[in-house]
């Protein structure tokens, strides 16, 4: 009895080697479409094209081949049931036993600078996805193949056909994965075209979401060493690994925050960050002054924690950082100068932002009890114009632009957050608190930690000050400005307190909450 083994494939990597193992070590016959054929014709391999084995031929600029009852009841027929296997004699149809498939690269295709639209629809396959589905759903009978990292596992189980179910099994699981992340990524695009008039009703979250992820790392473990974690997605396309230990589930975390930290600035800035909080931030002229009053903000905190930075990290500030012990440095270039200093640190991991600092999410997504919740990535500062003072002094110009500098920091600070800063440098910062005046209380305690004085400074608040106590102990610690969203039933009563105190506020009208 025959058997027969389709190849039909877009990635034909390995297949001319696997072809080969087919026809003379297990005797297929081979059935093929395309360029697919052509390619294992031109090496030597006997092959059928699949419109001559069908006897039906190709049409529509190939959109039909494969979609043919001998096709179809060759994979779907079930060899235990004896009325498939006489309908399957009674129409001359052949049974295939192995499918190798893969699909038209669509994600490559929409994912090409302007792309077009037609290009783009002609690369959703049809028949690739219908035959894997086929062949999955038989899987007790059908080996089906749509990676061809699994071309050598399958020879194997050829081999020792003990092995054989178990592997059909795990490949139709594969199959119906890729297939499910094929039709997710179709939709996506689709629904980034639309230009229907109820777009803006849709406010871009479809009724329906699917999230489909490839496993890109398992990890050694989660938050804590008794839980079980693997990252999924294309975090490796946007950072590369210079050197040190294996990226934890902690630090991939804090990179994140620290990467989306720093994209709110242009010149110079050192940002570092512990669980994922920014414990000193400062600009400057140059990094080594930026590090210098980033690292002055708290010197005990930065003790294995992220060091990020938006310019090339040289062999000066490399060898200044080198003293601290630190988990993950960051920046867009490091000189080879800096990593022959870094590279004497074995475990330390350098990380660089491949597509350069401040990465551009649209959309967030968290996990919650029985779904997830997707938001808008949080992008804005709001728009200075918009911004009032609402107290009887008017900032100076130098107090603005501490303000807005602290209004970039505080924006990515947990909440309850409260930061003080004086020029491009940050001070104190609270963050997580449930009452603000107690995030302001730690904020004034940690800058007198560093030997920072607050006279002269400038808080920020990331949400509104609900009471008046916040800004009076702001007032009582130095500050001379603030800086908050507004929007309290009691803004009154704060702004008078600012008054009496001959301080400066103003309201941005926009809220920062960072759970």
């Amino acid at each position: 009895m025959t058997r027969f083994a389709l190849l039909s494939v877009s990635d034909k990597t390995g297949l001319v080697e696997f072809a080969t193992a087919l026809v003379r070590q297990h005797g297929y016959t081979l059935l093929s479409t395309g360029g697919t054929a052509r390619l294992l014709a031109e090496k030597g391999l006997p092959v059928t094209e699949v419109s001559q084995h069908t006897g039906f031929p190709e049409m529509m600029e190939g959109r039909v081949k494969t979609l043919h009852p001998k096709i179809h009841g060759g994979l779907l027929c079930r060899r235990d049931k004896p009325d498939h296997l006489a309908a399957a004699q009674q129409h001359g149809i052949d049974l295939i036993d192995l499918v190798v498939v893969n699909l038209y690269p669509f994600e490559q295709t929409v994912a090409k600078p302007h792309v077009e639209f037609e290009e783009a629809i002609e690369n959703i396959d049809i028949g690739g996805p219908s035959m894997l589905r086929s062949a999955a759903k038989n899987h007790e009978s059908v080996t089906v193949v749509c990676d061809p990292s699994d071309y050598s596992a399958v020879l194997a189980a050829m081999a020792n056909p003990a092995e054989l179910g178990a592997l059909r099994r795990k490949l139709a699981l594969k199959v119906f994965q890729r297939t499910g992340s094929y039709d997710t990524a179709i939709a996506a695009y689709l629904e980034k075209q639309m230009e229907a008039p109820d777009l803006a009703a849709l406010s871009g979250f479809p009724e329906k979401i699917s999230l489909s992820y490839k496993k890109a790392q398992v990890l050694r473990y989660g938050e804590n060493p008794h839980q079980q974690a693997a990252l999924y997605g294309t975090f490796h396309e946007h950072f590369e690994q210079l050197q040190g230990k294996e990226l934890s589930f902690n630090n991939i975390l804090d990179i994140t925050s620290a990467t989306y930290l720093i994209g709110e600035f242009e010149k110079p800035t050192v940002a570092i960050l512990k669980h994922t909080n920014p414990c000193g931030v400062a600009s400057a002229d140059t990094l080594e002054a930026a590090w210098e009053k980033a690292y002055a903000t708290d010197r005990q905190a930065p003790f294995g924690g992220i060091i990020i930075v938006n310019h090339t990290l040289g062999e000066g500030l490399a060898r200044t950082i080198a003293e601290i012990f630190t988990e993950v440095i960051i920046a867009p270039r490091f000189t080879d100068e800096a990593r022959a200093v870094f590279a004497k640190k074995k475990n330390l991991r350098l990380m660089v932002a491949k597509s350069g600092i401040g990465a551009d999410s649209l959309q967030e997504i968290r996990s919650v009890i029985g779904g997830v919740l997707v938001q808008d990535r949080n992008k804005t500062l709001g728009n200075r114009a918009d911004f009032k003072v609402v107290t009887k002094r008017q900032p100076t110009p130098e107090e603005w632009d501490a303000m807005l500098f602290g209004w970039k920091v505080c924006k990515h600070v947990k909440s309850n957050a409260i930061v003080y800063v004086r020029g491009e440098q940050t001070l104190g910062l609270g963050a997580g608190q449930m009452a603000r005046v107690d995030s302001s209380r730690i904020a004034v305690w940690k800058a007198g930690e560093a030997g920072l004085e607050l006279k002269g400074s400038v808080v920020a608040s990331e949400a509104l000050f609900p009471f008046a106590d916040g800004l009076i102990a702001a007032a009582q610690a130095g500050a001379t400005c603030a800086i908050q969203p507004g929007g309290s039933v009691r803004d009154n009563e704060v702004i008078q307190a600012a008054d009496e105190r001959g301080m400066a506020m103003v309201f941005t009208g926009i809220r920062h909450f960072k759970h």
